[in-house]
């Protein structure tokens, strides 16, 4: 099991900036195509913004025309954790959260592509994507 990262509400403002505090630490949703990773073809590793976990890798990210950069798994079983999330009148989610930090990153759905068939439709503001370069360092 991860060890869990905690800090004050205080700290989390100090650390974020007001759209990933809302979204990360008070379980908000950014407007839809409004984030900087919805569209992002890089390749790479996406981060968690709060505490700097690997969640998801580029390799599994897909376009689902949602306006949120979608998952069809994330980079390892121990990564994230999920919980029922029934803020929706009569509609539950499963909510999807960092498990080392307990970040709100956004939610899983059935219906995603193969292999996993699931759709993790994740918040930009709640990422941080570290990019892979091909640059090879020069020795010194």
């Amino acid at each position: 099991m991860t060890e869990k990262i905690v800090k004050t509400e205080a700290e989390w403002r100090e650390q974020l900036d007001d759209e990933q505090f809302h979204v990360t630490r008070k379980k908000g949703t950014e407007r839809a195509f409004s984030g900087a990773l919805h569209d992002s073809k890089a390749s790479g590793t996406y981060r968690c913004i709060c505490c700097d976990a690997p969640l998801f890798g580029s390799g599994t990210k897909f376009d689902s025309g949602t306006g949120w950069p979608s998952f069809w798994e994330p980079i390892s079983e121990e990564a994230v954790e999920t919980e029922t999330d029934r803020s929706m009148f009569f509609m539950p989610r499963t909510e999807v959260v960092c498990a080392k930090c307990d970040a709100h990153l956004g939610h899983v759905f059935p219906d995603g592509p193969q292999p996993t068939g699931q759709r993790y439709c994740m918040n930009s503001a709640a990422l941080r994507l570290d990019e892979e370069t091909s640059e090879i360092e020069a020795p010194e």
